[in-house]
């Protein structure tokens, strides 16, 4: 339990101090196409960071599968600008300690919005990436994020736990 606990506490503070450097928003606007990089920029800077660290777990992993990469990239553009820290932390305590914080937080304002929003990220970051133009590969990478079905799908899926 000590490490769960201490993993969120890393990731909160991450969370806190996300940025993103101009160099690699140089970086990524050469090796995005430009609606994959419309739809990274339009995400909140905490979760272009990210992706951004998924995607570098990722190639020390060994991957060089674009598709897999971009994936790592956009696999949270679903959650959104409404999608705040406080959600965040409801989801994750619902996660692990019942559903009941999920039903009691939702009473709250924005938190049913908020929860709804986190429920449905997966299924919401794949249209997302089909109505920019991502490949099918990559659509079905971020839809199948949670629950992988194959192998480049787990290494995404560990690479997002890591980070």
């Amino acid at each position: 339990m000590a490490e769960w606990w201490a993993g969120k506490i890393r990731r909160f503070w991450k969370y806190l101090r996300a940025g993103v450097s101009e160099s690699e928003l140089n970086y990524l606007g050469n090796w995005f196409r430009p609606r994959e990089y419309e739809l990274f920029r339009s995400m909140p800077v905490a979760d272009q960071r990210h992706g951004i660290d998924v995607q570098r777990a990722l190639r020390h992993m060994g991957v060089v599968d674009r598709d897999l990469l971009c994936a790592g990239l956009l696999h949270d553009c679903g959650k959104g600008h409404y999608v705040r820290l406080v959600h965040r932390v409801a989801w994750s305590l619902g996660q692990r300690y019942g559903e009941w914080i999920w039903r009691a937080s939702s009473h709250l304002p924005t938190f049913s919005r908020g929860l709804r929003q986190l429920r449905h990220h997966a299924e919401i970051s794949a249209r997302m990436a089909d109505e920019a133009g991502c490949s099918h590969r990559i659509v079905e990478l971020i839809r199948h994020q949670e629950n992988p079905v194959d192998a480049e799908g787990d290494a995404l899926r560990a690479a997002d736990e890591a980070n």
